[in-house]
């Protein structure tokens, strides 16, 4: 599975099963790659565009071999399949005015994926997942709880703040924060503007990865199988032989 969240300006997307649709600012697409599909975005209309792409990994228990996801890619095509997973594509969007939300002293969350302050998203995802995107007015702090064997990061996208414990030093934009063992993570925003980041946990399924460019599997064999498969449209890549994207 994957999901694509948009922060500015448009992207259009469209694959090989007639799917077509555009991301606006806020936006968010969340795709299941189920058992093949090649798909493609690119920028819709001029200035910046800028979103985050975030990619997960299904377990093999869910679909026979294992799954993932993926949202948004730009100037260049991706290709996603499950080998033997019978699942078709499938694809949840919602505008950004649908997104669930929840304020609480000056922190404000989008909730795209999982709970927070009480409030879940409707986005179905078949590994629990939380996926977060908060923004904190100046001197305002969160807490929010993460089930404790879960892995999980932070991603700053504006601002800077304090996060896991106060004597932390800050982090600022585009800073990545690998979380360590807990229940739960802490945020204060010291700072005279807003902070905004993305906290991103899910629940580890511990199988093995194997990849080769844009496909994603557990075994060298079923990497070899994919390939195979791609190159001459069967076993999911049916429709991908006279597709062409536009």
């Amino acid at each position: 599975m994957f999901g694509f969240c948009g922060y500015q300006g448009s992207i259009t997307h469209q694959d090989f099963a007639g799917h077509k649709g555009t991301i606006h600012t806020g936006d968010v697409q969340w795709m299941t790659a189920g058992r093949g599909i090649i798909h493609s975005e690119m920028p819709a209309g001029e200035g910046a565009q800028t979103g985050l792409q975030l990619w997960i990994n299904l377990s093999s228990q869910d679909k026979i071999v294992q799954n993932f996801s993926s949202i948004f890619t730009m100037q260049r095509m991706l290709i996603i399949r499950n080998l033997f997973d019978r699942i078709e594509p499938r694809y949840q969007e919602l505008l950004s005015d649908d997104i669930k939300r929840a304020e609480k002293d000056g922190a404000e969350v989008r909730i795209i994926a999982g709970e927070s302050m009480g409030v879940r998203s409707p986005v179905y995802t078949r590994t629990p997942t939380m996926y977060l995107d908060f923004s904190l007015k100046p001197r305002a702090q969160v807490h929010q709880n993460i089930p404790e064997s879960w892995n999980g990061f932070v991603y700053v996208i504006e601002g800077e703040g304090v996060f896991g414990k106060p004597s932390s030093s800050p982090s600022t934009a585009h800073h990545v924060l690998v979380l360590g063992p807990g229940d739960g993570l802490s945020v204060w925003n010291r700072s005279s503007k807003p902070l905004r980041f993305v906290l991103i946990a899910g629940q580890p399924i511990n199988e093995p990865v194997v990849q080769y460019g844009p496909f994603v599997m557990n075994t060298e064999a079923e990497i070899d199988q994919t390939i195979e498969d791609y190159h001459y449209s069967k076993n999911g890549f049916e429709m991908a032989k006279f597709w062409r994207s536009q």
